[in-house]
């Protein structure tokens, strides 16, 4: 079921988050001082790309750093994404097709909001 799902998020919306997390990543990683984001952005752009069946978990050995990316990461970036994918997923959601690809939207509102110091893994099932 997973698989079906994810080519399906992937003709819907899929491919085109992934395209604007990796245009985004590409730019910040050519700022040199915002790689950090870049990198992260790289992460966010596989995660959009193919979401359902992995989930996010808190990486361990993440520090202060990390809280202070993330904090830059909110005030210039993160509300904005995150605020996109909550709309988006609940415009998906008013049709009954489009509630799992409105679910996986707010599955991605954590890691646009605060994507340092996270890692995506596989669903243990």
């Amino acid at each position: 079921m997973n698989a079906i799902l994810n080519v399906l998020w992937l003709v819907l919306s899929g491919f085109w988050l992934a395209i604007g997390y990796l245009v985004a990543g590409i730019i910040c990683c050519i700022l040199i001082i915002t790689i950090p984001f870049g990198l992260a952005s790289f992460r966010i752009a596989n995660y959009a790309f193919w979401p359902f069946g992995r989930t996010l978990t808190d990486r361990h050995g993440a520090g202060v750093a990390s809280l202070l990316g993330n904090i830059l990461w909110i005030i210039f970036a993160g509300s904005w994404l995150a605020l996109t994918h909550l709309v988006t997923g609940i415009l998906l959601c008013i049709t009954i097709i489009g509630i799992p690809l409105g679910i996986a939207n707010v599955k991605l509102v954590p890691v646009a909001l605060v994507p340092l110091g996270r890692e995506i893994v596989p669903v243990q099932r």
